[in-house]
């Protein structure tokens, strides 16, 4: 259960969009675009690497048997967060097990900032735990937030159910922002404030989900903040409590919106998702315009799909609500009822919910469905529908349970499932190209760049594969750890990292 809940932080499951012509580029939030679409026009990358050996009995990396790895860090015992690169910085989520700072001492969720050139450690923010244990915030998991970064301002969600705002910046310049409690903050509730240096965060602003929304979170608050416009979207995490069985607020909303400048909330979400949902609500809102107007998409906790208006809200009881577009039931009828009999949840032929991150391109939306791997394999379904409408253009029950956001590529879809296997899919017909067995379960999503497939495993195999619609292995790496997230790339640089490292991988020139 421990290992199951934990990696379950990495799975804001999402994305990338494609890129225009401009051959290298920041990697700004989960997704690089707001359509969620794990794709990239950078060209270049290695084809092949040496992650390296550890220095004797310690946790060090020893760069001379390395190859192609431009720097590594050492992150906490638990790094579930995938990293983001905006503006020469990298941000990424762990925990304190590998503290950076001798005043703040314990279990905490982290978030570190480290320069994007040579991964020099540049500030950190250090987030108390709720206290509530597994329930809510299960020990040691850290911050399982892919942060998102717009301008000089980056958005997480906290292992403490907030959305918070940050300065890129650090206290290296200053407090900035109405938010001026930094160091009470990171002490915790109760307990003298801890002094702040430049090498702490800068808080702009808190949203306390629990306090505003009712919310109750389900062994973390896990999700990568949505950035449109002046709006930031952030889901969650309302769920079950210890029984698996109650909801303890089935009124509170799965997602809101809030303004990016001052946190004030704008809209909350009020179909009914947390009274029907399964398990919890851990995937992440996608973006995308239809008919001019600005549509969030979003995989529910019930295993439906959802559109909601990202313009505007209705006021009802004094409430701004979202106003829900469509929905649309990504399990077939046959995983909810047989034979008359509603078939239970957390068995290998009954229903999902969605984990993954719903991906927007050319007007459809795409997106499997999942459960918490705990609950072992069992019957999957991935579905296309129309983004206007959500009418259903084609499903397809071959693939098993998925936590893995697609990425898709001249009208290539790329796809994983828990399952370990790793597929290549028509968009327009769902029909499979192939299908490529990595012998592991799969928890992260592949991510497509310079005409190639990455993805890691549990096995702690890093596999790259053709993007193509004949299968191709080009590499498998052994990372010597298991690959629970989803790498990214930015700037001539691939991003992977395991549970306690974070790897920088271009072509390296040979030592003269």
């Amino acid at each position: 259960m421990k290992e199951t809940i934990r990696r379950l932080c990495l799975i804001s499951l999402a994305t990338l969009s494609v890129f225009s012509a401009v051959p290298a580029a920041d990697w700004p939030f989960w997704g690089n675009t707001p359509s969620r679409n794990m794709v990239s026009s950078e060209t270049g990358l290695p084809d092949s690497f040496n992650p390296g050996r550890y220095k004797g009995n310690t946790d060090e990396i020893d760069m001379a048997t390395t190859k192609n790895v431009k720097w590594v860090v050492k992150l906490g015992s638990q790094a579930y967060g995938n990293p983001t690169v905006a503006g020469g910085k990298v941000f990424v989520g762990t925990n304190n097990e590998s503290p950076r700072d001798p005043k703040i001492k314990g279990d905490r969720g982290v978030v570190m900032c480290f320069d994007e050139k040579t991964g020099k450690f540049l500030w950190q923010l250090t987030v108390p735990k709720l206290g509530t244990g597994k329930v809510s915030d299960w020990e040691y998991l850290g911050i399982c937030s892919s942060p998102a970064v717009d301008g000089n301002r980056v958005y997480i969600v906290t292992n403490r159910c907030e959305a918070m705002c940050l300065d890129t910046e650090g206290m290296a310049n200053g407090n900035d922002g109405p938010f001026k409690d930094e160091g009470q903050y990171m002490a915790g509730p109760g307990k003298p404030p801890i002094p702040v240096g430049p090498q702490d965060a800068d808080i702009i602003w808190v949203f306390d989900m629990r306090a505003e929304l009712g919310v109750f979170p389900h062994n973390i608050t896990s999700c990568a903040p949505l950035v449109f416009g002046d709006k930031v979207v952030v889901v969650t995490s309302n769920g079950v409590d210890w029984t698996h069985t109650n909801i303890p607020n089935p009124r509170a909303p799965t997602l809101c919106m809030l303004d990016k400048h001052t946190g004030k909330l704008l809209g909350e979400e009020a179909s009914g998702i947390s009274a029907r949902t399964l398990h919890s609500n851990w995937s992440s809102a996608t973006h995308g315009r239809v008919n001019g107007r600005d549509v969030i998409f979003f995989g529910g906790g019930d295993g439906f799909c959802y559109a909601f208006d990202g313009q505007e809200t209705k006021y009802e009881d004094g409430i701004h609500i979202l106003k829900e577009l469509w929905r649309f039931d990504c399990n077939p009828p046959h995983y909810r009822v047989k034979n008359g009999k509603p078939l239970k949840y957390a068995t290998p032929e009954g229903p999902s919910e969605v984990i993954a991150t719903p991906v927007f391109y050319k007007g459809r939306i795409y997106v499997p469905i999942g459960q918490d791997p705990e609950h072992g394999e069992g019957l999957g379904n991935f579905v296309c529908l129309d983004a206007a409408t959500g009418k259903p253009l084609w499903q397809n029950d071959k693939i098993m349970r998925s936590l893995s956001t697609p990425a898709i590529l001249d009208d290539m879809l790329f796809v994983a499932d828990y399952s370990g296997f790793v597929y290549c899919m028509d968009t327009e017909t769902g029909k499979i190209y192939w299908k490529y067995d990595t012998k592991s379960h799969i928890w992260g999503s592949p991510l497509v760049a310079d005409g190639k497939v990455y993805i890691g495993t549990e096995d702690g195999d890093f596999v790259i594969l053709a993007a193509s619609k004949t299968m191709k292995e080009i590499a498998k790496i052994d990372m010597r750890s298991p690959v629970y997230s989803s790498p990214v790339v930015a700037n001539g640089t691939l991003f992977v990292a395991t549970p306690t490292h974070l790897y920088a991988i271009a072509k390296m020139e040979a030592p003269k």
